[in-house]
């Protein structure tokens, strides 16, 4: 009995430094989440097998895990670049990003836990001072940001494909120009418009004129090519069969033959 413990102490020994070892051997790894394993003896970091997934694992104590976020991440960026003419811009963008995954051994052997200050940052800043460099504020401000966004989308896209990271998407939220140049551009625009405006009425009008002109054009030939088949002969025809319609009409009246011009009868009635 004197013995017992004796013989207990060094079993709590042992198993404190069991909970220990295990401990420091388990990692557990969260949703959106992957492992990269660092092996303290055997080559460093392991690139030549997919990284650890999500769940529990047991390594040797020895060896290290680093835990990268592999899920769709955000950057927002203000970026201050000069456009093709030297005049200053704020860019306000967006990128999604994401490490490759299977790759995450070699982004992490090459640029570490902080690759986004590594490349990402530089890449886009790099990307947005190319692009807005080829446009003038007017361009930026109005018609090209579409162009703009698409354009920093695929140069950041080509830099960072050997970098063991993928771009998804990359948006411009906003651009914002030196108030007096944003003032001068709105002028210049609104001046457009009016002039665009003022244009399509003078068009107008001039249809709406050549459209009289046809008409009145349309008229005096009609009247020209009538007044040319109007002969005595048909006129006289034309007068005696309205005599003859008028004979037949119950209405009172006199009808005085070949008393009108050129021959053609004059009607006299009491209406």
């Amino acid at each position: 009995m004197e013995r017992l413990p004796k013989i207990g102490i060094p079993i709590i020994i042992v198993a404190i430094i069991l909970i220990i070892v295990l401990a420091k051997s388990a990692v557990t790894i969260g949703s959106g989440q992957a492992g990269v394993l660092y092996k303290t003896f055997d080559n460093g970091v392991v690139t030549n097998q997919p990284p650890l997934g999500e769940g529990f694992h047991v390594i040797a104590p020895w060896n290290k895990v680093f835990i990268y976020e592999v899920r769709q991440q955000e950057l927002f960026e203000k970026m201050k670049v000069l456009s093709s003419n030297g005049l200053e811009i704020q860019i306000d963008g967006s990128a999604w990003y994401q490490p490759v995954y299977n790759d995450l051994g070699k982004l992490h052997q090459n640029l570490g836990q902080n690759y986004l200050q590594r490349v990402i940052q530089p890449a886009i800043r790099s990307a947005a001072r190319s692009v807005v460099g080829r446009y003038t504020p007017e361009q930026l401000y109005s018609s090209k940001r579409d162009a703009i966004q698409d354009e920093i989308f695929i140069e950041t896209k080509k830099i960072l494909e050997k970098q063991y990271v993928q771009l998804n998407e990359f948006l411009v939220r906003d651009v914002t120009l030196p108030n007096t140049i944003k003032d001068a551009i709105e002028r210049k625009l609104r001046q457009e418009q009016e002039s665009l405006e003022y244009e399509f009425r003078l068009v107008t009008a001039a249809k709406e004129a050549e459209k009289v002109i046809i008409e009145a054009q349309g008229k005096a030939e009609s009247n020209r090519i009538l007044s040319a088949s109007l002969t005595d002969k048909i006129l006289q025809d034309k007068g005696i069969d309205a005599t003859m319609k008028l004979a037949e009409s119950p209405n009172s009246k006199v009808i005085v033959i070949g008393s009108g011009d050129s021959g053609l009868p004059i009607i006299l009635g009491n209406q």
